[in-house]
């Protein structure tokens, strides 16, 4: 073993015992020989010498690298060295005189052998035809020497199909040229041969030698889709494959093969009234057995693949083909393979890289235009829908993983819902071109589901209601509502279902899901409204065992309430009885943790019951019976839980801030069913249970001052209030503001803005006393938080503490320009405002001109407009904020309109920044008409020539600025600011 050998096995080992060292010592050895003039005759020579089958992969390698980088290069010389040498060894046979170890190669590895074949491919795209023209005339001479060369040979058109011919991966424009080249100067040269060559051989060793007869028909089913295709499809090799697939004694591989090759065949690209007399020419009937007999999991397999592909050949010729073409022939030929087909499905036998969907898809859309379909069609859709329900159907294995919705069960769950989602656009597809035979299929389906054992109905009946419930997508509006077809039984049908496998959390689910769906036909027909309520309420609902289950219930209950309101005035008392012990979960003092409605906050719950009595078909006494029955076991439990409030014992404060939590979403929820018409107008005596209420939960901010999930609580209680009690809610605001004040930390302070805004929006001026207190202390938080220009970011931030602090800028920004644009500007001059002034000036400035978001820029471009139209009173006038005038034309005008949009980061062909672009036009335009010639001779007489504006734009900007077109200022302003453009070279400062 020399040293070459040596550092070659080094550099291959991977086992972790020799020294990184050595290892280095031994890369930079292999990188000194390969710098060597003589590398090609080094690397021939060691390969035809050594045994070592690392050594030979190295040589190998080594060659076909320095092919890649050096081809062009080298001498005529050492590519006729190399090219003789690769290709006698391909053939086993002597490079050199002395050689002794020819067939060595055929001995070597498969990955030895690849490498080879990569060598002599690389030679081909560099070679065929022009300098090496016999390289395939050659090998074709030399598959009489046997299997191995046979073998060798295949391994040379497999590879170059991947790396040179296939178009299954990316190919550049050099790739392509190159690939042609080679197509083409083969189709003249050595197809009919190699076609030849290949039916020999296979021929010969079909029986002796079938893993070579399948590697020949796998290289083959490569080429067969740029060769003449009457080579293969004759009478004499298609016999030869059709034989191949129906000899139960020959090995699975080779008759998987053998369909493989003749799916390529029926893939060909062609006309299609040639491609249909192809199909026709198959006989391809001869295989339909294999699907359904024990062939082999590989033949059944290949043979599946072949039929599909021959369907959707066939489907797509009956789709092209006139009458006097052969449409009827097409139609023939689909109608037989189509049993075939749905034995395939039924079987999973069906190739992953083929969407059997979608063939099916299509086959539907086939019959969209047909008037009447015929018994045969209705056949195929009646299949069609089989199909669906069988592959829908989850695994049994699943069944307790998918009932607990544990790991296992929720990552099944989401690959089934992944998978249905083309079944279920099928399913539509069928519903559409035959409702009553579809609707049919799922009446059948549902008994018979029933009837089948309990052991083994889950899947099933999940599958049944899934396909009811999927059935509504393909129903029109009408249809749903009066029930047409067989829907008017279907549902019935349902509604007075008990499956035995109901606790299931899976058929529970969907059947909720399904009656739901539904519900406008129970609206239009109210006798069923009895037994859905008992379907919601009951074990199958709001009571059933699993956790899951009723939280879903109790969702879905609200959404049918929402829609049947006023048509369950009747059911009301039943409704709260059966809810009864749901709802005393909430007056439970010292829940436990686990509780099934402390894991769920049973809001869905409250809001349905407050839907139900919040209508004014309800009567009064009965309404305020049923509101104190909620609301004052609610409140006491409460005001319990804040008298016992021991910090203390943090364990037990943790429990009563939890149910706290849920009480306050349930009251929340609860409220939501009364109008603001109904508390304030129509029956005053509710808006004073809820304000009692009020009173009684901010008590909480008093109590637990931090904890900020108590905080969200009762703040989003204070928002359902604004909207519920209207301005009667004014007494409480100023306790409510004062306690959500006593923290600024960002996140809590942008709770607080976002209630403000409702306010502000709700009442405008009203709210003006309220927002003088609040302000000044608002203004002097958010400046001591926020920086006066951009907000940190990367190394050494918390992330967390940046989206706090971005959040809290933009939502700053929205409070000023709702007070700004609510004719409340007055609050910013204040006695106790005013010393906030500056600062607000100096951050709204800044970011109107850099802030990234371009709505927050908008945003901040509309405040200075706002305060322009309230402050200036006019050349003449006296300002209201001595120095604002000046600020705006010396600063703002120049700064926000002039040099912020000549950045060339003011990009026009954004939406947004267009938006922002027309605030920024007409603030010009204000500041015009409030300002007059003082804001236009600064403009244009001082801050135009320092941007090297010539003098006619100036004037045309002047002209327009004065006329009433705001349309037409917008846009020469924008084609202005654009010429302008690149005559700034990076001088424009903001000031």
């Amino acid at each position: 073993m020399d040293d070459l050998e040596k550092a070659i096995l080094i550099s291959f080992d991977e086992s972790g015992t020799i020294d990184s060292v050595i290892k280095l010592q031994a890369a930079a050895f292999i990188q000194q020989v390969k710098d060597e003039p003589s590398i090609s005759s080094i690397c021939i020579e060691k390969f035809c010498v050594s045994n070592l089958v690392e050594v030979k992969f190295w040589c190998l390698q080594c060659l076909h690298e320095i092919l890649r980088i050096r081809y062009s290069s080298m001498s005529p010389g050492e590519k006729d060295m190399i090219r003789k040498s690769v290709f006698a060894i391909a053939c086993g046979e002597p490079v050199h005189a002395n050689d002794t170890n020819l067939a060595r190669i055929f001995e070597s590895p498969s990955f030895v052998k690849n490498k080879l074949a990569q060598v002599i491919v690389t030679l081909i795209s560099y070679e065929y035809p022009e300098i090496w023209q016999s390289v395939f005339v050659d090998f074709l001479n030399k598959l009489g020497n046997g299997a191995a060369v046979i073998d060798m040979f295949c391994r040379v058109l497999n590879v170059m199909d991947d790396e040179l011919i296939s178009l299954d991966y990316p190919r550049s424009g050099e790739d392509v040229t190159v690939a042609g080249r080679i197509k083409d100067a083969m189709r003249v040269q050595c197809v009919p041969q190699m076609v030849r060559a290949w039916y020999d051989i296979v021929s010969m060793y079909k029986n002796s030698n079938p893993d070579l007869c399948s590697s020949v028909l796998e290289s083959m089913r490569k080429y067969v889709s740029w060769m003449d295709i009457g080579l293969i499809a004759n009478d004499a090799f298609t016999k030869l494959l059709f034989e191949l697939m129906l000899a139960e004694g020959l090995p699975s591989q080779l008759r998987a093969a053998a369909s493989g090759a003749v799916l390529a065949v029926v893939s060909k690209r062609m006309e299609f009234k040639s491609k249909l007399a192809l199909l026709q020419s198959l006989q391809i009937s001869m295989v339909f057995r294999l699907v359904a007999d024990d062939s082999g999991s590989e033949v059944v397999s290949g043979v599946a693949s072949l039929l599909t592909g021959y369907a959707v050949e066939v489907l797509e010729c009956s789709k092209h083909l006139k009458p006097e073409d052969g449409r009827e022939v097409s139609v023939e030929l689909l109608n037989e393979v189509l049993p075939s087909v749905f034995t395939i499905i039924q079987n999973g036998e069906v190739d992953s890289t083929f969407s059997i969907v979608h063939f099916l898809s299509v086959y539907v859309g086939t019959m969209k235009n047909h008037s009447t379909l015929t018994d045969r069609q209705l056949l195929h859709l009646s299949q069609i829908l089989e199909v669906i329900r069988v592959q829908i159907q989850f695994d049994p294995m699943y069944r307790n993983n998918l009932d607990i919705l544990d790991k296992i069960g929720q990552q099944e769950a989401d690959s089934m819902a992944e998978f249905r989602k083309d079944l279920f656009v099928l399913l539509r597809s069928v519903g559409r071109v035959a409702p009553d035979l579809t609707q049919v299929f799922i009446k059948n389906s549902l008994g018979n589901s029933v009837s089948s054992s309990e052991d083994r109905n889950v899947e099933e009946v999940e599958a049944s209601l899934s396909l009811f419930y999927e059935l509504g997508e393909s129903l029109n509006g009408d249809a749903m509502r009066t029930g047409s077809g067989l829907l008017g039984e279907l549902l019935p049908m349902l509604l007075s279902t008990r499956f035995p496998c109901h606790s299931n959390r899976l058929v529970a689910h969907v059947y909720l899901d399904t009656i739901t769906r539904y519900m406008k036909l129970v609206s239009e027909n109210t006798q069923y409204i009895p037994v859905v309520l008992h379907a919601f309420l009951d074990e199958r609902g709001i009571h059933h065992p699993n956790v899951n289950v009723s939280r879903r219930a109790s969702y879905l209950f609200m959404r049918v309430v929402r829609l049947l309101k006023a048509k369950l005035v009747p059911y009301i008392e039943t409704i709260l009885q059966s809810l009864q012990d749901t709802v005393a979960q909430f007056t439970r003092i010292g829940r436990v943790s686990n509780d099934v409605l402390v894991s769920e906050d049973g809001s869905h719950i409250f809001e349905a019951i407050g839907l139900l009595i919040g209508m004014e078909d309800v009567p009064l006494e009965k309404q305020s019976d049923y509101l104190s029955s909620l609301l004052t076991p609610l409140c006491q439990q409460v005001e319990v839980a804040i008298s016992n409030a021991k910090p203390q014992n943090p364990e037990e404060t943790l429990l009563q801030i939890g149910n706290m939590q849920q009480i306050v979403m349930a009251i929340n929820a609860l409220s939501k069913g009364f109008s603001l018409r109904l508390v304030t107008t129509a029956r005053p005596g509710i808006g004073l249970m809820f304000k009692k209420t009020l009173d009684i939960l901010l008590q909480i901010l008093v109590v637990f001052p931090k904890v900020e999930p108590l905080r969200s609580k009762v703040t989003s209680f204070i928002h359902r209030m604004v909207d519920t009690l209207g301005p009667s809610i004014f007494p409480y605001l100023p306790n409510a503001l004062g306690q959500l004040l006593i923290n600024s930390e960002p996140k809590e302070l942008v709770g607080f803005l976002v209630l403000l805004n409702q306010l502000i929006c709700k009442f405008g001026t009203e709210v003006r006393d309220i927002l003088e207190s609040v302000y000044p202390v608002i203004a002097s938080r958010a400046f001591n938080i926020l920086p006066a220009n951009d907000i940190p970011s990367g190394p050494g931030s918390c992330g967390e503490e940046i989206r706090e602090m971005q959040e809290l800028q933009k939502t700053f920004f929205v409070f000023l320009n709702v007070i700004a644009t609510h004719e409340l500007s007055s609050v910013f001059l204040s006695p106790k405002s005013t010393p906030h002034l500056d600062l607000m000036m100096q951050l709204l400035l800044y970011n109107c001109c850099n802030h990234k978001d371009i709505i927050v820029r908008k945003a901040c471009v509309q405040v200075f407009i706002r305060l322009i139209k309230d402050w200036c009173a006019g050349p003449y006038g006296k300002e209201m904020l001595p120095g604002f005038q000046r600020f705006i034309i010396e600063t703002f005008a120049v700064n926000c309109c002039l040099y912020s949009v000549l950045d060339k980061s003011f990009e026009f062909r954004d939406a947004n920044t267009i938006l922002l672009f027309g605030e920024i036009v007409t603030a010009q335009k204000v500041m015009y008409e409030k300002l007059g010639n003082d804001f236009l001779l600064h403009f244009v007489s001082k801050c135009f020539p320092s941007i090297h504006c010539p003098q006619d734009l100036a004037e045309q900007y002047c002209q327009k600025l004065q006329g009433n077109d705001v349309k037409a200022l917008k846009s020469f302003y924008q084609s202005l600011v654009e010429r302008l453009r690149p005559l700034q070279n990076g001088s424009l400062v903001s000031r």
